[in-house]
């Protein structure tokens, strides 16, 4: 059984609804301040299908304990989202089980447009030690959302994870529980000559080995075929290029695996 629902900043439910195996909710009223989506899926070490904003695609994530929270993204904090999403007085939220298929195939693991600061229950996610002014442009959930656009930097669909000139700066990736990888891309931010870039960053794994990995001043992913088993991966150590612009920043991580 899945249980969907919304409620307040007071914890109280405004719209609900259950059914087995995939369930819906049309949310009729517009979203305020503290508002959240729910999804309980009823069973430990779930994996599910959400989709919690109809103007953004679906994603595959893990929850240990089958309850998931997603805060809507406060309406002066959220130019990180198309200006379509969370607004009006229509809301299509839907929430799938996936075929055994889906869960062991190779595919994109990091995947996850519906991580922030406050949701919880739910993986993939991304925090990081620094987040440019903490304005939500630059959140390192930006680096898992999908979106590719990197010839400029700002609001949607410009939205990467910037670091604040910050040399120490880091980005951690948590699975939520053991995965093994088989490709790592890393598509860096090239709104140049704004921007600078990386020319090397350090990829760090549970096990504590690291794999130092070369960057190029080019606007497609680019990829590294790396075998490891681990929960978490952090990109550190990132280098900065001799240039003269003081801004590098990641536009997207993907994590390939199963």
């Amino acid at each position: 059984m899945l249980n969907l629902k919304v409620q307040n900043a007071s914890g109280a439910t405004l719209s609900e609804n259950a059914r087995e195996d995939s369930v819906y909710l049309v949310y009729t009223m517009a979203y305020e301040k503290g508002d959240a989506i729910c999804l309980d899926v009823q069973q430990k070490n779930a994996f599910v299908w959400i989709q919690f904003e109809d103007s953004m695609p679906p994603a595959l994530v893990y929850s240990p304990d089958g309850v998931l929270f997603y805060p809507v993204p406060p309406e002066d904090n959220r130019l990180n989202h198309s200006p379509k999403s969370f607004t009006g007085e229509c809301h299509l939220i839907r929430a799938w089980l996936p075929s055994a298929d889906e869960i062991e195939g190779c595919r994109c693991l990091s995947f996850n447009p519906y991580d922030g600061h406050e949701a919880t229950g739910y993986f993939p996610h991304a925090t990081a030690n620094v987040e440019t002014r903490g304005e939500s442009v630059f959140f390192a959930r930006n680096a898992i959302d999908g979106v590719f656009a990197n010839d400029s930097h700002g609001a949607y669909p410009y939205e990467s994870w910037g670091i604040n000139r910050d040399p120490n700066a880091a980005l951690t990736l948590d699975f939520g529980r053991t995965i093994t990888t088989a490709e790592i891309c890393i598509t860096i931010r090239c709104d140049f000559p704004h921007d600078s870039y990386w020319t090397k960053a350090t990829l760090a794994f549970d096990d504590g080995s690291e794999e130092v990995v070369g960057l190029e001043k080019v606007a497609h992913p680019q990829s590294f075929k790396i075998a490891k088993t681990t929960r978490k991966i952090t990109l550190k150590n990132l280098i900065k290029a001799d240039d003269p612009s003081p801004f590098p920043a990641l536009t997207q991580i993907e994590v390939y695996g199963k």
